[in-house]
């Protein structure tokens, strides 16, 4: 059996890849390594996102826990921030959230909070892998009153809510906001948020019928928020994906905004306002070229990470900075929480717009965006490491550079949630860039023959 943990949580198709045993031994494992130095009975609060197989998961996890002994406090349907906030909040030993995030309705994933909220390090991951594939008979066995209960917490949904609310420092009345919740966690907490805070809101893809999460619609699939944007009369659009840690928006014209340039807004925003820790915002290796510019022209310091929010959150705190994500909208702000936040993120944009007076078209003119084109190849996960290895396609790579000569670059990486290997090119020209993507796919399309 190959890795369970990816760079976000366990995660494949549910009832397939991902079964209610797995996700039983998941519970099993994961509640006693979260909770074993405690000393007391776990605390677990337990979240889903809008997917049939949710409930399923949800029962085998928490059946999982209550079997090693730990109490599992239902959420219910709520976005992956609001876990990560509940879990300080209420003191528990840990959160999990039952979610694949922007992934297609057929899959499902597992990831956990550690009781600050925080998601797990790979060596705790690796510790509750171990013991799923070697250690499950040695777990204890807890009988009679030593057994977990479920307990509701649902109505933890409103304090999630209000502590968004609280961190607002505008009015925001006068905004006009389109919204997207990719019929997902979102659906039911975005659009009353900024309700309450003053905005006039229309919302769209909030009508999860089980089957319809990310379908079409939501940060992934934005041609719908487009074609209302333009035909409507708002300031901006907003879309979330299915668990709610990411966002991007588009500005009245319908220009997409991606994490990059909100991070470049939302971090110049705060060396104005002197609360950029360190003076350093954090990207990834797959940030635009054009973010690191922005960095330089402003006198700010830039780190550049591993791809996937949990490195972008541990360079963060080894280095004591506030704001760091990823160009897919996966924006953590450290100051307000502990994960990528998309309705915490977006709310912080709106009040940089009221702030300063502007239009998300005029701030995002802070960062020029370098010509970029992404490919994805689908590929076995049991193959990812021979095509990374591969000395073909690393002398094809060396080529492309050296055509680039120092003007753009090339990224190969392996997906750490999906059985693809993604393909990034940047250059000034994009129909080079992206001719020598198309060459580069089709070489490792060949490795798999």
């Amino acid at each position: 059996m190959g890795k369970l943990f990816g760079t976000d949580g366990v995660r494949g198709v549910a009832n397939t890849e991902l079964t209610a045993d797995l996700a039983y031994k998941v519970g099993k494992a994961g509640s006693y390594v979260l909770a074993k130095e405690t000393h007391h009975r776990p605390k677990i609060l337990v979240g889903i996102d809008t997917r049939i197989s949710c409930d399923m998961l949800q029962n085998a996890l928490a059946s999982g826990i209550l079997s090693a002994g730990g109490d599992v406090y239902i959420l219910g349907v709520i976005p992956t921030p609001a876990v990560a906030y509940l879990v300080r909040k209420h003191k528990a030993d840990a959160g999990v959230m039952i979610s694949a995030s922007h992934n297609p309705m057929e899959y499902n994933g597992i990831k956990f909070f550690n009781g600050s909220g925080f998601k797990l390090n790979d060596e705790m991951e690796d510790e509750i892998e171990e013991i799923i594939f070697h250690g499950m008979e040695s777990l204890p066995t807890p009988t009679g009153g030593d057994l977990g209960r479920i307990y509701d917490l649902t109505s933890a949904a409103q304090e999630y809510r209000d502590f968004i609310k609280s961190k607002n420092q505008e009015d925001l009345s006068g905004l006009k906001l389109l919204l997207d919740c990719a019929n997902g966690a979102t659906s039911n907490y975005a659009g009353s948020i900024f309700s309450d805070l003053g905005a006039e809101v229309t919302v769209i893809h909030n009508q999860p019928d089980g089957t319809n999460i990310n379908q079409n619609c939501g940060s992934t699939h934005m041609e719908s928020l487009k074609e209302k944007l333009l035909s409507g009369s708002y300031d901006l659009g907003i879309a979330y994906d299915g668990d709610g840690d990411r966002v991007l928006t588009m500005t009245a014209d319908g220009e997409l905004v991606d994490g990059d340039k909100i991070i470049a807004i939302i971090g110049k925003y705060l060396k104005e306002q002197g609360k950029l820790s360190n003076n350093t915002i954090v990207g990834t290796i797959m940030s635009n070229l054009g973010l690191k510019l922005m960095a330089e022209e402003n006198e700010m310091d830039i780190i550049l990470s591993n791809v996937g929010d949990r490195y972008v959150l541990e360079d963060m705190l080894k280095g004591n900075f506030s704001i760091g994500g990823e160009q897919s909208g996966h924006i953590i702000l450290l100051d307000y929480n502990t994960t990528g936040d998309g309705i915490m993120s977006s709310l912080v944009l709106l009040n940089v717009m009221k702030h300063s007076k502007k239009t998300l078209k005029d701030l995002s003119e802070i960062m020029t965006t370098m010509p970029q084109v992404l490919e994805n190849v689908k590929v076995p996960n049991d193959k990812k490491a021979a095509v990374m290895a591969d000395k073909e396609i690393a002398k094809e790579i060396s080529r492309i550079e050296e055509l680039l000569n120092g003007k753009g670059r090339v990224l190969l990486r392996p997906s750490g949630t999906e059985p693809l290997i993604r393909i990034m090119l940047e250059g000034p020209d994009v129909s080079v860039i992206q001719d020598e993507a198309d060459i580069l796919a089709k070489l490792i399309q060949t490795k798999l023959l």
